[in-house]
Formats: C-alpha cells, structure tokens, sequence
C-alpha cells in the first residue's frame, strides 16, 4: 500500500526563474508526511506536540530530476521502505504527468516526551507494517 496528495505549485514554491526554489520541495516532502501520519496514522502532528511527542527527521536523500514550474501539479506517493525500533524510512516520489521529478528519502525518529529515540507504538508501527513496500 501507498499514499498519495497532490500538490499544485505555487508562486511561493518559486524561485525568480519560475521553477520550484529546492528547498520548497523539502516543506512539500514535510507536509506529505505530516498528512500521512494525521489522515493514515490517525495521529497528527498538532496531536503530537499536544502530547510532547515528536517525529523529527533524522536524515534526508533527495534525487532531483526535472525542474517543476509555477501551475505544475506534483503527485506525490509515499511508501515505508524499513519499519526500525524507533526509525521509519519513507520514499516519497513526485511526478507531473508522466514525468518523474524527484525522489527523496526520509529517515523520521520517534522522539519521547523526554525527547529521546523511543520504539515506535505498536499501533502506528501496524500502519507503517501495512505501508511496507514489497520487495519481490
């Protein structure tokens, strides 16, 4: 199983040449985790800091393959590569028609109220297990 979101980009996402500023790609990577973890998960991130928990990212690899433009819509899917004891590592991948944009990957870590790396809890692990991508 996957997740997917769309997102148009806008003239925020933009650098002076009217193609999508790096970094951008970086908030948009963000907001679909943060979507996936409030809409899949049933978890959010407002729920999160609400109970002191967190889920910073530990490490990001991005591939950059073509420019994205102002009015471009990026689909974007997320898949679980690896579940770890208090790690998960996410590939989300853009694309605009036929065309693939970028491919990044995510290391996001369970962080305690005491913000320490903790285990995943068995619920969202579950959800993770059922996004784990499968390997032939």
């Amino acid at each position: 199983m996957s997740y997917a979101r769309a997102i148009r980009i806008e003239f925020n996402h933009c650098d002076p040449a009217g193609i999508v500023f790096y970094p951008r790609y970086f908030e948009m990577t963000n907001s679909v985790c943060e979507n996936f973890f409030r809409e899949v998960v049933g978890y959010s991130y407002h729920a999160m800091m609400a109970d002191g928990i967190g889920t910073p990212t530990a490490r990001v690899e991005t591939d950059f393959r073509a420019p994205s433009r102002l009015g471009d819509v990026l689909d974007w899917l997320l898949v679980v590569e690896k579940v770890g004891g208090s790690s998960v590592t996410f590939r989300l991948e853009a694309r605009c028609g036929d065309e693939h944009r970028l491919t990044a990957r995510l290391v996001l870590v369970w962080l305690t109220p005491e913000m320490r790396p903790g285990r995943w809890p068995d619920r969202i692990r579950a959800v993770f297990e059922a996004h784990l991508e499968e390997r032939p």
